[in-house]
């Protein structure tokens, strides 16, 4: 094996994307939209040339000259083969050496295990997976543990996934189905749109952060993102014309009660059903009566940007506008933004991270597309300036949960 410190952009891409460990962090391209650190591209080939791990190195300066070496959701390799695992480690920590890196650290995308959100055994941890801690500490790594809060790492340990397929209406459950059309009989529809559109979804991404008190990311970063990647970044907005919708439910509740007063006193079932009609379109009538109804154009209520790496679509930032909270349109968008993540060929996609006891009101609501929750191995340090790593890790930790 040869360790190779200047693997082509291409060729660690079309590596990363036929592993089963392919993942959007270790995308070349990623270093240009973590532009505040440098990088390189690192890797190990065998005897044939041929490239068998590949890893995005991000370094971030620190004080005095020294580094922090971290390659998210990587190394990328087979980790079942220990010889590899051991081979890279050591020769990734040389290289880090010669960065001044204090220490490395890496959090390879390895399953640990994985259930549906609420099934009351999840699958066991499986001795593979437990090989591969133990290859890792071995080859000189410390496990920073089996997390189960997001703000205590740099990647979410567990995440929601969702498996894409033909028909994905049979994953969902019966009430996410009911809430899906009920955003359908509010007006809600959702598409996938262009760049052009990026300041409407920065508008909901801007009111969500008001509404949970958390800093996501500004315009200038989501176009970023979106020219970096092109036809792979997708941008979805889910829409409602207040004027139209409206003007249509008056409409249908004329025409209910006509029908109403036309239905023969003998027709009880048929009269029956025009009023459960005609209550559910008063609900909705009354609804709109908060919202400005006599606007001509259509009002963006909720966006997702996503974007598809291999065989995975990953949905990076989402926002809603909470004035329009009844009108459930993650409910319809989450659906739109799956089916065109199967339609390019992802067999997944990737909501993004949950915490680990599942208790909070993200994992919640990601819940009602049935998603599996996996749960990978967690993050590893690799220590390679001795005297100092203990202080700077501690720093680190600090740093983080101050943040």
């Amino acid at each position: 094996m040869k360790f190779n410190t200047n693997v082509t952009a291409a060729a660690h891409d079309e590596f990363v994307k036929k592993n089963p460990l392919n993942h959007l962090l270790q995308s070349s391209t990623w270093a240009k939209v973590k532009d505040n650190w440098e990088s390189q591209i690192v890797g190990v080939t065998n005897e044939s040339g041929e490239l068998i791990a590949s890893a995005l190195v991000l370094i971030k300066k620190l004080p005095f000259g020294f580094t922090m070496v971290y390659t998210p959701r990587g190394p990328v390799m087979d980790y079942q083969d220990s010889a590899l695992v051991t081979f890279f480690l050591k020769a990734l920590k040389k290289f880090a050496k010669q960065k001044r890196a204090l220490f490395i650290k890496i959090d390879p995308g390895v399953l640990y295990r994985s259930a549906k959100f609420g099934q009351k055994d999840p699958s066991d941890v499986s001795t593979e997976a437990a090989a591969i801690v133990d290859v890792i500490k071995a080859s000189g790594a410390e496990h920073v543990g089996f997390n189960y809060v997001m703000s205590e790492t740099i990647q979410p340990r567990f995440q929601a996934n969702e498996p894409l397929c033909d028909d994905m209406d049979k994953l969902y459950p019966k009430h996410t189905k009911r809430i899906m059309k009920d955003a359908i009989n509010r007006g809600v529809t959702g598409r996938r749109v262009g760049i052009d559109k990026l300041e409407a979804f920065s508008q909901v991404v801007s009111m969500t952060e008001s509404r949970k008190g958390v800093a996501l990311r500004n315009s200038d970063y989501f176009a970023q993102l979106m020219s970096l990647y092109g036809d792979d970044a997708y941008l979805h907005l889910a829409e409602v014309n207040l004027k139209d919708k409206y003007a249509e439910l008056q409409a249908q509740l004329a025409q209910i009660e006509k029908d109403i007063a036309e239905t023969p006193d003998n027709q009880k079932k048929r009269f029956n059903r025009l009023n459960d009609q005609k209550k559910s379109t008063e609900k909705y009538l009354k609804e709109f009566a908060d919202y400005d109804t006599d606007k001509d154009e259509s009002t963006v209520i909720a966006g997702i940007l996503s974007i598809k790496f291999g065989n995975t679509m990953e949905m990076l930032y989402a926002g809603m506008n909470d004035e329009f909270k009844k009108f459930y349109p993650q409910y319809l968008l989450y659906p739109i933004v799956f089916e065109d993540a199967f339609s390019s060929g992802a067999s997944w996609a990737n909501m993004g991270g949950v915490e680990g006891d599942l208790a909070d009101g993200l994992s919640k609501f990601k819940s009602n597309f049935n998603p599996d929750i996996q749960e990978l191995i967690g993050e590893f340090n690799i220590p390679v300036n001795g005297l100092l790593y203990k202080l700077s890790n501690f720093a680190y930790k600090l740093r983080k949960k101050m943040r």
